[in-house]
């Protein structure tokens, strides 16, 4: 009788523990799903509505921009408000405000850049029509954060805090931000700077070339084909940026239609209007160019006085504090001097380096994507593109009358008599910018006469072009293969364009992996520990597939022939040397013979191969042939929050989980960036235009779209993009409350 009243109790106690898991989770994780159907009040003109389609996605009908805007503001806010707080807070330098020290070398970096600094001054000198844009979408966004202070999202409930209003400086930081990820390059200089100590210069600046030859057309990842390519007669755009993976997605998807304006594509959580789609009448693509928009300056300081010289004469830098406050402990500071070229980055043993960036020029930013969104042809799109500051990028094109166009864009310094690929004498003045170079002097393309347009982030500047061009571009591998791909045949439809987004043939490897057997044939090498990994090699066909052994094999080869080669050209330094180029740098190498790198090459192969697979065994065993690729190339999304909690966190994730592909294929695919979504507009028929992102469209752990889209973006058959026919699943009705 007593062992059952325990048992009893026991069953009780677990039923009620169970029983209030389920109302906290009710309560901090389900109640603040945004509501997406019914009708609620905001402050706008018109009446409007908020579709909301299979996918989450929400098709908003305004009765102007302006409140268009807002209610963009307003769902981005329902499904992502956490991710945009965080975006701010990392440009801003304001993490350890709220998760304490861990985001306290973060706050300090951003700080010593300038970001808020930056952007309060680019709001200052704005144009009224752009900041009118900026301020819908921040009073849309600060609606939500008032109407819902009782059921913010679960990751503002865990990290104990609530959003503060948001405002258009924080639009702009957030794209600061990214205009800072897609332009950082002055730790590369640096680190050049470090192997020319002590190193042969004409082999360095060989490792570290510009253009690395056969580039096709300009661009990155993206390309359109004209009609006469197309089953349907109308061209077609695909596009698929290349950027970190992150939980949520970096991109949100969204639909804003109003009087003047019908377009759909994907957004920035945080920034206004949509980046990268569609509208009626034009589609467009783009990604990163990498031109180098940064320099480094060695000036010549007193860090006691801030003086510092420049052509002769003393002037006075600067002096800066920022005051950094940190959840639970005494606040820091940021001291720092700004130059005339910039903020002092950098500083060690007496030397001290400025850095002069575009995204910081006074009076530079301006943002034209609702002009962009509007743009009904050519020339009405490139006029809008001409406003655009940066991070430099390559715009790909296509519209309904069958045109195709690409356009180089953002603000590229001009170095007269200087490459800038080392930090440069600051007090010379003979290293200074002369202006940026003219937009109508950008690389350019209008219905070429092939009628493709492909590109992959190489270098699209011509040799012969007028002004210097320095940066950090990709070799060829990926535009040939996407060239060579659609040369195959024609009637062309959206589907084959996801096949040539997610083709993992690496030339490159496929090049390396035969020279490697070629290799040990003529040193007859019969190293028992070898002739797995050899045959594995001789039987490849270049496919950098997630199950085969041989993909790993040549990747290891790589590594240890990378090392080597920046050894010889700066002896002690070879892990240094890492840059985009460097696969093509390595293939010229070994196609010359690597005289005066290597004294036997066949021995060099040789060794790197034995090197990789004993590399290799340590991880995946002695059998080579059992090797996994995926194994070597995994990757694992994890949310910067729900990855903290315990047992619950992998719900918040992706994988760990084996991926294909290289960062010398088409879909180029590391352990760290991959296709940040995938775009295929179809000019003949918007409604079969294909799109995806990488997980979902919402933010939130226990929404159906958090993770929904997933299989699709990993398999690569993605979804229709509703847009003249919009599936509604659920439509939410918001009235006027002026």
């Amino acid at each position: 009788m007593h062992s059952r009243k325990v048992l009893k109790y026991i069953n009780l106690s677990i039923a009620v523990f169970l029983a209030a898991g389920v109302v906290a989770v009710y309560w901090i994780a389900y109640r603040p799903l945004p509501r997406v159907s019914g009708t609620i009040s905001a402050p706008i003109a018109r009446q409007a509505t908020i579709v909301r389609d299979s996918l989450g996605v929400p098709h908003i009908s305004a009765g102007g921009w302006e409140d268009a805007i807002f209610l963009q503001g307003f769902v981005t806010a329902q499904d992502r408000l956490w991710q945009m707080d965080a975006m701010r807070r990392a440009a801003a330098g304001d993490l350890a405000e709220v998760f304490g020290t861990i985001g306290l070398e973060a706050d300090r970096e951003a700080r010593r850049f300038r970001m808020r600094r930056i952007a309060e001054a680019h709001y200052r000198t704005l144009p009224a029509a752009e900041r009118a844009v900026f301020a819908a979408y921040a009073r849309g966004v600060n609606h939500f954060i008032e109407t819902h202070r009782n059921r913010l999202p679960l990751e503002f409930t865990l990290s104990g805090y609530e959003p503060r209003p948001w405002s258009a400086v924080d639009s702009i930081l957030v794209g600061l931000q990214m205009y800072r990820t897609l332009t950082f390059s002055w730790r590369d200089k640096t680190q050049k700077q470090m192997m020319l100590a002590g190193g042969d210069p004409a082999k360095i600046n060989f490792l570290f070339p510009s253009r690395t030859g056969s580039e096709y057309q300009p661009g990155s990842n993206a390309w359109a084909i004209s009609g006469e390519h197309t089953a349907s007669g109308k061209p077609i755009l695909a596009s698929d940026p290349h950027l970190e993976f992150n939980a949520p997605a970096i991109w949100y998807t969204v639909h804003l239609k109003a009087p003047g304006l019908n377009v759909t594509g994907v957004s920035l959580p945080g920034v206004p209007c949509v980046i990268i789609g569609h509208n009626e009448r034009i589609a467009w693509g783009m990604t990163n160019l990498y031109y180098d928009v940064q320099d480094l300056y060695m000036e010549t300081l007193d860090p006691q006085t801030g003086r510092y010289r420049f052509r002769g004469q003393t002037e006075q830098a600067r002096l800066e504090q920022e005051v950094i406050p940190v959840k639970g402990q005494r606040a820091a500071t940021v001291v720092q001097l700004v130059t005339r070229h910039g903020p002092v980055v950098f500083a060690d043993r007496n030397r001290y380096m400025s850095l002069r960036w575009t995204a910081a020029e006074p009076g530079a930013f301006q943002f034209p994507f609702l002009d962009v969104d509007r743009a009904r042809n050519w020339d009405e799109f490139t006029a809008a593109l001409k406003r655009f500051p940066g991070p430099g990028q390559n715009f790909v094109y296509a519209d309904v009358d069958g045109n195709i166009g690409y356009h180089a864009s953002g603000l590229l310094p001009i170095r007269r008599n200087y490459e800038g690929d080392v930090p440069l004498d600051g007090a010379s003045g003979d290293f200074e910018w002369d202006g940026f170079i003219p937009f109508e002097q950008l690389p350019a393309a209008y219905n070429p006469e092939s009628g493709m347009i492909v590109s992959a982030n190489q270098n699209p500047f011509p040799a012969d072009y007028p002004y210097r061009v320095h940066g950090g571009f990709a070799p060829h591998y990926r535009s040939r293969q996407i060239r060579d791909l659609l040369l195959r045949h024609d009637g062309w439809k959206p589907a084959g364009m996801l096949a040539i987004q997610k083709d993992v043939y690496s030339a490159f490897s496929n090049y390396l992996a035969h020279r490697v057997v070629l290799a040990c044939g003529r040193r007859h090498v019969t190293n028992p520990e070898l002739i797995d990994a050899i045959a594995v090699l001789r039987a490849w066909n270049g496919q950098m597939e997630k199950d085969l052994a041989a993909p790993m094999v040549v990747s290891l080869v790589y590594q240890h022939l990378r090392r080597e080669a920046a050894n010889v050209a700066s002896p002690g330094k070879g892990d240094i040397y890492d840059m985009q180029a460097a696969p093509a740098v390595l293939q010229q190498i070994v196609e010359s013979g690597a005289g005066g790198w290597f004294k036997d090459l066949d021995e060099t192969l040789v060794r790197c191969l034995s090197d990789g697979v004993a590399e290799g065994s340590r991880s995946q065993g002695a059998n080579v042939s059992r090797w996994r690729y995926g194994r070597y190339n995994e990757l694992t999304i994890k949310h910067p929050i729900g990855n903290e909690i315990p047992v619950l966190g992998r719900f918040f994730n992706i994988g760990p989980i084996e991926m294909s592909g290289s960062s010398t294929t088409v879909k180029q695919t590391t352990r760290r960036l991959g296709p940040s979504m995938r775009f295929v507009a179809d000019l003949s028929n918007w409604d079969q235009s294909l799109h995806n992102l990488t997980i979902g469209e919402s933010g939130q752990i226990l929404s159906s779209h958090y993770k929904d889209q997933w299989d699709a973006y990993y398999a690569g058959t993605s979804f229709p993009m509703q847009f003249d026919h919009v599936d509604a699943k659920s439509t939410l009705t918001v009235v006027s409350s002026r």
